[in-house]
């Protein structure tokens, strides 16, 4: 009988409910049905607690004043409110209370609803009355009668069988249950019943009901032979669902679905139709190619400025002419072409990609070598300079320059010898990037073009011109591929729109590299000969007012900023007043769909109008990399009136609908225009989510464009490309709206009236939340309204949302101040949420403070969120200071299930009869079977094997004691301990005068002096009481528990070394305990040679033998009872012979989960029989074993292929993951895997199972999570979601009985349930040795007894809830706990890092607990290594920890209050 009872079954509510009521439906009366949304009320309100909210955006304001104002709107609503958010302390711990509603699971059981609901049928009850009897009989026979079949093997029925009703399993609960299971009359009455007629019955039927209510095992008076009969059994057994089922992650099933709100706003338009921009018109001297204008100017205009750079003071260093950058841009193509390589073999051809490297203060190189690539007809691909190689987001840089096939890299002399060197002077390698011929484009480096020769220059076609980097929301780094005709288009559309004349001056902030600083600043102005001034990012960071200076100085028509430029001009105006902006035809450029932007435009025109900027100047647009300019506002006409502006509800927006705001300004969103389309383009909005359907002209979405100037391609990525670049808008139906593909934008917005393009957010910035959006630029705004300046940093503050639960969970992640207090911080966080949750209606997960410079920055200065979000993912962050709320954000956790009341024993152990289900009980083979020919029935003692073994074989080596080398310290032969133990026993009976029956302390190290000791004992008729010695460096720890076993033992001496006993009355151990109280002490280190006179023979088996005192996990400290009949039978049981035996165990106390008795069961099990080789380990030994090299342990020399079994001893449940490493690790030497196997058992019975060498393999079954959450059980397949490997414990031994209970109602459980392990043996422990008095607790352990029935079933174990391993190295594995507190789960962790890595395991401890539990974690703990007290089993002790906790006594690194 393999103990693995784990089969397929019926787990759900709803599957119960269907059930009970198909067999309940011929006696329930109907019932008038009630309104089902009525019980959805609470629920919906539980998940959709508010509507969103908004932060209130005022026209003509800056940007902190108006967020202010919101701000502190909300936050006055909190004024009254008392704070109820305690600080998180480092190295103190604080108490908070958040109460939290505890849950009963429900009895889901197979059997009707009230136990006395048919009891009035009383002919019925009567008659079964008169045929059913005892259940113990019934039990007894069953457990022997399934003992030959394999649990392991048995498929768990669904509950399906045509039984009768599970109401009459009411019937049944004051009956008894008969050993005859004939078709009587009364049976046939009982089958008519549950056909629901009382009309003959259907013979066919009838026979086959009664063979489904037979359990296995239970005879039937047939002639069927027993192979038809189990065939019988397997066609009636249903089959498994379908492969597929097993992998569909179900969550709908867990989690509570949140309702929509039948009062959210829905789209009511019409569905919109493409908008079209003007048409893009001819100019007869535009070239056919981008080329031909380069070479047009470079030949006519060579003088003419092309580009000025700016030095770090912000002055003109150098100006690029026309004629230098035709002459430069021809050699540098002339040279890439055949310069780099032979003439058969060049390194470059036509069509090559090659990366160009060049920095952001380096404007002149860059685009002498981006119009080169272009002349020599190679893709050039911009990317950034490298600084490091742990740079944020470089491996994926590597990606793209992989995908791309590039080995050739262009940049600078300066820059080449700015990166990062090996000691060898070469380039490093950086992370992920394949390796790059560097080549330098220096003029000097560079060989001048034969006058004969000249570059291809044709008109643009298809063929990609440039690839321009992108990096998406989750950090992937992606090639937009650019067209020739697309470049030249778009260079045409912008010089349409902006309305460009030659020689114009224009001033460039943005990055030169990419996007719209690219296509105005290098791109347009060649086509138009414009003369562009690039200020670059560090000057601007030392002098936020540089442009607006390079404005006035070169009368410059157009400027290209961003609106964060804006700002901080605005705040650095006082540096500089004499500037006057009246040459700006164009100043205000990229829209950065940030909340502030409509305020940051007007501050800027209110603040600058009287330098000369007038209001029609300020224009607005989007772009982005794949679409590229989606639409631009248009230079406006002197005294025209300013486009409108749109104030939209932001309650509306979260839904993706348009709703004009009228009521609440704190809701309200105010957006103002990014112009029209396009020339020459098209433009649709679709939904962002599934098909491109096109929305309706009030509804949110997508923007996708039409044009020739757009993206082709993410270079390499078809399937993402045609996502992305090849989109056909369908309508409501499905149906494709014309022909023509769209290219998505990655902006969201509307067009509003007159065709206007209003952008709201990106997709890369949307947070959905409970099915909300959220842009993470407003979360920012909000949090910056918030007094942040004494704080945080502006600009250094990271939204994103990560997946925790089946939903979006909002973290914001900011830069905080040196100067910052850590209550200063923490006033911060909690004004941010309560403002978020106020404005936004949105809760925060997470809000972590980081050190100033520590988050990943990109190039340009910005914060990279991918790498930033993967540090938080990763543990790797280091916050100084984290907030977390779980139970505001976590509204989908499963409801909590209801207690089904008036369900008993009876009725569930009748319900699985009826419905086909098997009982879980089993048993191993009857003792009587297997010891016919042993010694054990001669020898009933301890005692009498070793005195038997003395003197059958006296040189028989028992017992080897070897040190940490290896090598043999001490022996003990069979006649060495017999006559050891009788000097032992002397010295009892003479020095401490000790009488039979009397209780005596053994105080050693594991070793053969504690075996001697144990068994001296048992010869003067003592009872030995093993106990851990104390630590000499912990004595304060350690010795008071030792002083407790000493006095409820009622110990009347103590046996130990002579070393112990002086530590024991030492000036240390005074100040422990009170060393005048101990017991007599005796030395055994120097015996005297007196022989015992007689050795003590107990008048029955049944004498107490010895006592196994340990410290549970609750803090109780308990003696467990041990007499001699439970000692052999443990012998008999658990270790057959022949072997010998290898014990890792520490001998004075059982491990992990064992009793002493394991141990020392298996030393007088050696003491009879010994020829074979068996090992003793357990889970922490295996675990400090398996990180060891296994060259290391080859180099020793170390062989174990003579190791026939290494047990694993006793565990809740065999470790699978550590049982396969260990065995692999040690593979190598000889080692069988087949050799490593598990144990089970428990202190009051340590031999329940165990895995013998010649049966088969371990069984190794995936069941389901969430059937287990509901104690249920069933199977599925490997790599299942929501999936638990398990694997038996092995074969139950001789003589034991096992059943599955209900723990609540002490009745037994069918296959599918999972319940308590009820165990009935001969080598059960017979009790506790004085718990104070506590007669409760000893009955329920050892003298339960299934509620309806006689039969006496000990209780053996109780299952144990652990926390998953985390996933993080500054965790040590297994070192963390939990307990309860205030109705909050406390979860505390060992820190094995530094302490500023404290604050990382919050999160990823909150994560793993709530997304494998489904519990929210209210405490999170960060101690030092070995505060987590462990008794001498391996044990944590929770309730000392607790006590710990509550009273301050933990110095905790960091304890952090999850709200």
């Amino acid at each position: 009988m393999r103990f693995l009872c784990l089969f397929l079954g019926d787990i759900t509510q709803k599957g119960y409910e269907k059930k009970r009521a198909k067999l309940l439906a011929p006696y329930v009366p109907q019932k008038l049905c009630t309104d089902p949304a009525q019980g959805l009320k609470t629920e919906k309100s539980a998940v959709l607690r508010r509507p969103l909210g908004a932060v209130l955006v005022l026209r003509r304001f800056p940007l902190a004043d108006i967020h202010t104002e919101a701000v502190q709107a909300a936050l006055a609503k909190h004024k009254e409110q008392k704070m109820a958010l305690p600080m998180p302390t480092k190295r103190r711990s604080t108490f908070v209370q958040s109460p939290a509603d505890a849950c009963t699971p429900p009895d889901t059981s197979s059997a009707s609803e009230d136990e006395g609901s048919l009891r009035r049928q009383a002919a019925l009850s009567a008659a079964l009355h008169q045929s059913l009897q005892n259940a113990e009989s019934w039990i007894n026979r069953s457990v022997q009668g399934s003992s030959t079949s394999s649990s392991a093997s048995s498929t768990l029925s669904h509950g399906e069988g045509k039984g009768t009703s599970g109401s009459l399993a009411d019937v049944f609960a004051n009956t008894r249950i008969g050993r005859s299971w004939l078709p009587t009359e009364q049976s046939l009455r009982l089958c008519r019943l549950a056909q629901g007629g009382g009309g003959a019955p259907n013979p066919c039927w009838t026979w086959h009901s009664l063979l489904c209510s037979f359990p296995p095992g239970v005879p039937v008076s047939s002639r069927v032979s027993t192979k038809i009969q189990q065939l019988l059994n397997t066609l009636k057994r249903p089959k498994r669902p379908p492969l597929k089922e097993f992998f569909v992650d179900d969550f709908e099933e867990i989690v509570e679905v949140p309702q929509p709100d039948p009062n959210q706003p829905k789209p009511e338009g019409r569905q919109m139709t493409p908008v079209k921009g003007e048409p893009l018109g001819v100019v007869c001297n535009w070239p056919p190619a981008l080329e031909a204008a380069l070479q047009r100017w470079g030949t006519t205009q060579a003088k003419c400025p092309c580009l000025t750079a700016l030095d770090v003071t912000g002055k003109p260093v150098y100006t690029l002419t026309y004629g230098k950058l035709w002459s430069r841009s021809l050699k540098l193509a002339y040279t890439l072409l055949n310069k780099l390589g032979t003439k058969n073999e060049p390194v470059l051809k036509p069509g090559d990609r090659v990366a160009l490297v060049y920095p952001n203060n380096d404007p002149v190189m860059f685009m002498v070598a981006f119009y080169g690539c272009l002349l020599a007809e190679v893709i050039p691909v911009p990317i950034e300079v490298p600084l490091t190689r742990k740079d944020a987001g470089g491996q994926q840089i590597g990606f793209l320059l992989g995908s791309c096939g590039i080995a050739l890299a262009l940049t600078t002399e300066v820059c080449l010898k700015g990166l990062p060197k090996t000691q060898n002077g070469e380039i490093v390698q950086f992370k992920g990037w394949p390796r790059l011929k560097w080549v330098v484009t220096d003029s000097k480096y560079l060989s001048k073009s034969p006058k004969d020769w000249q570059p291809n220059i044709s008109a643009a076609g298809t063929e990609p011109a440039y690839i321009e980097y992108k990096t998406s929301k989750e950090g992937s780094v992606m090639g937009v591929t650019v067209s020739r005709v697309a470049m030249l288009a778009h260079c045409q559309a912008l010089s349409q729109a902006c309305n460009y004349s030659e020689g114009e001056t224009i001033v460039n902030v943005l990055d030169f590299k990419k996007d719209a600083g690219l296509w105005h600043g290098i791109l347009t102005n060649v086509m138009n000969k414009l003369h562009t001034i690039s200020v670059p990012y560090s000057v601007m960071k030392t002098c936020p007012l540089s442009w607006v200076q390079r404005v006035h100085a070169h009368k410059a028509k157009v400027a290209l900023v961003k609106c964060r430029d804006l700002h901080w001009a605005m705040m650095a105006h006082r540096d500089q007043r004499d500037v006057s902006l009246s040459s700006l035809r164009i100043p205000g450029g990229i829209f950065s769909f940030f909340l502030g932007s409509v305020s940051s435009c007007d501050a800027f025109l209110s603040l600058f109008q009287s330098h000369g900027l007038k209001p029609e100047a300020i224009c607005p647009c989007a772009t982005s990399p794949e679409a590229m300019t989606v639409a631009i506002r248009r230079p406006g006409v002197p005294g025209a009136p300013l486009p409108g502006r749109a104030i939209l509800s932001m309650n509306g927006l979260s839904f993706g609908v348009i709703r004009v705001n009228t009521e609440d300004k704190n809701s309200a969103l105010t957006v103002q225009d990014v112009g029209h389309v396009m020339p020459g383009g098209m433009m649709c909005i679709v939904k962002p989510d599934g098909p491109p359907q096109l929305c309706k002209t009030d509804e949110i979405g997508e923007i996708c464009v039409s044009s020739r100037a757009g993206g082709m391609m993410y270079y390499g990525l078809a399937g993402v490309t045609k996502n992305t670049f090849e989109v056909i808008p369908v309508n409501s139906s499905g149906s494709p709206v014309g022909e023509v593909p769209f290219v998505r934008s990655g902006l969201l917005g509307f067009v509003g009236p007159g065709s206007l393009v209003f952008v709201v957010g990106k997709m890369d910035g949307l947070l959905t939340v409970s099915g909300r959006r959220h842009n993470a630029d407003d979360i920012v705004a909000t949090g910056l309204a918030v007094e942040s300046i004494k704080t945080v940093y502006r600009g250094r503050i990271a939204v994103f949302s990560v997946s925790v639960f089946y939903d979006e969970r909002i973290v914001v992640v900011a830069e905080q101040r040196p100067d910052a207090s850590e209550e200063d911080s923490f006033q911060w966080m909690s004004r941010v949420l309560q403002a978020i949750d106020s404005i936004h209606q949105v809760g925060v997960y997470c809000l972590a403070l980081v050190p100033a410079n520590t988050l990943p920055k990109t190039p340009l200065g910005g914060i990279h969120i991918s790498q930033t979000k993967q540090h938080f993912l990763e543990g790797s962050l280091h916050p100084c200071n984290i907030l977390m709320c779980p139970h505001t954000c976590v509204t989908n956790l499963p409801k909590p299930r209801q207690k089904q009341p008036g369900v008993g024993p009876a009725s569930v152990m009748v319900g699985n009869l009826v419905a086909g289900k098997r009982i879980a009980q089993a048993s191993g083979r009857d003792l009587g079977q297997i010891e016919d020919n042993d010694l054990v029935k001669k020898h009933q003692f301890l005692t009498e094997v070793l005195q038997w073994r003395a003197q059958a074989t006296p040189d028989h080596p028992l017992f080897l004691l070897l040190n940490a080398k290896g090598t043999t310290v001490c022996t003990a032969t069979c006649l060495q301990l017999h006559k050891k133990a009788e000097r032992i026993a002397s010295v009892l009976c003479d020095k401490g005068h000790l009488n039979a029956g009397d209780n005596v302390v053994l105080l050693y190290p594991p070793g053969i002096e504690l075996i001697t000791a144990f068994y001296g004992c048992l010869y003067s008729g003592c009872v030995p009481v093993t106990v851990r010695p104390p630590h000499a460096q912990s004595l304060v720890a350690t010795l008071p528990t030792v002083r407790m076993i000493v006095e409820v033992s009622k110990a009347a001496c103590i046996l130990t070394t002579q070393t112990l006993m002086r530590l024991l009355k030492s000036r240390e151990a005074a100040g422990a305990v009170d060393v005048k109280t101990w017991p007599t002490i005796i030395d055994t280190d120097d015996l005297p040679r007196k022989r015992l006179a007689q050795i003590y023979k107990p008048p029955t088996p049944e004498m107490l033998a010895y006592l196994d005192f340990s410290v549970s996990t609750t803090g109780m400290l308990t003696g467990v009872k041990e007499d001699s009949t439970t000692a052999l039978g443990s012998c008999s049981s658990a270790l057959p012979p022949p072997w010998k035996v290898l014990a890792h165990v520490e001998l004075w106390c059982h491990c992990c989960e064992s009793s002493s008795e394991l141990s020392l069961c298996c030393i007088s099990w050696v003491i009879s029989r010994a020829k074979e080789q068996t090992e003793l380990a357990d889970r922490g030994q295996m675990s400090s074993c398996s990180p060891l090299p296994g060259v290391c342990v080859q180099a020793r020399g170390i062989n174990l292929s003579c190791v026939r079994t290494c047990v694993v001893v006793a565990e809740e449940r065999p470790r699978v993951s550590l049982t396969h490493s260990f065995s692999k690790l040690f593979k190598d030497i000889g080692l069988s895997s087949r050799a490593v196997s598990t144990t089970f058992g428990s202190r009051v019975n340590v031999a329940i199972c165990l895995q013998g060498t010649s049966g088969p393999d371990p069984t190794t079954v995936y069941v389901d999570l969430k059937s287990l959450r509901h104690d249920r059980v069933r199977l599925v397949e490997r790599g299942a979601p929501q999936s638990l490997l398990l694997s038996e414990s092995g074969k139950i031994l001789p003589g034991v009985k096992v059943v599955i209970v209900n723990p609540e109602t002490k009745g037994p459980l069918g296959d599918s349930h999972l319940g308590e392990i009820w165990v009935n043996s001969p080598h059960t422990a017979s009790g506790y040795y004085t718990i104070y008095d506590n007669e409760t607790l000893q009955a329920d352990h050892f003298n339960t007894r299934l509620s309806f029935g006689d039969a006496a079933q000990t209780l053996l174990c109780c299952r144990c809830p652990t926390l998953p391993s985390v996933a993080c190295a500054g965790v040590y594995s297994g070192h963390h706990a939990v307990f309860t507190w205030t109705n909050l789960l406390v979860v505390v962790v060992e820190l094995c890092g530094c302490e500023q890595e404290a604050l990382d395991l919050v999160p990823l401890v909150t994560n793993v607990v709530l997304e494998e539990h489904y519990l929210i974690v209210g405490v999170v703990v960060v101690v030092d290594p070995g505060v987590i007290p462990i008794n001498s089993r391996g044990e944590k002790q929770r309730m000392h920890l607790r006590d710990s906790f509550l009273a301050d006594q933990l110095d905790p690194i960091y304890v952090a209050y999850n709200m």
